[in-house]
């Protein structure tokens, strides 16, 4: 039982981090150092069902962080 909790989190671990790192297209350089005038804008298509994927696997992997622990 444990080790399939391990194999399951490391799968949704896996998927975080690249759900993470496709939502870094907007992020340079230039905003720390104060650049650009940013604007606001909605999540559409894609961009909004990345986002919330990746709400959906972060809590999931904290629900398994926290089964991993009591187990």
């Amino acid at each position: 039982m444990v080790n399939i909790i391990n194999i399951i989190q490391i799968i949704v671990a896996a998927l975080l981090i690249a759900a993470i790192v496709l939502q870094q297209r907007g992020a340079s350089l230039g905003g720390a150092f104060g650049g650009g005038a940013e604007s606001y804008h909605t999540k559409r298509g894609f961009e909004k069902v990345l986002f919330q994927a990746t709400i959906i696997l972060a809590a999931l992997f904290l629900g398994l962080a926290f089964l991993n622990l009591f187990i």
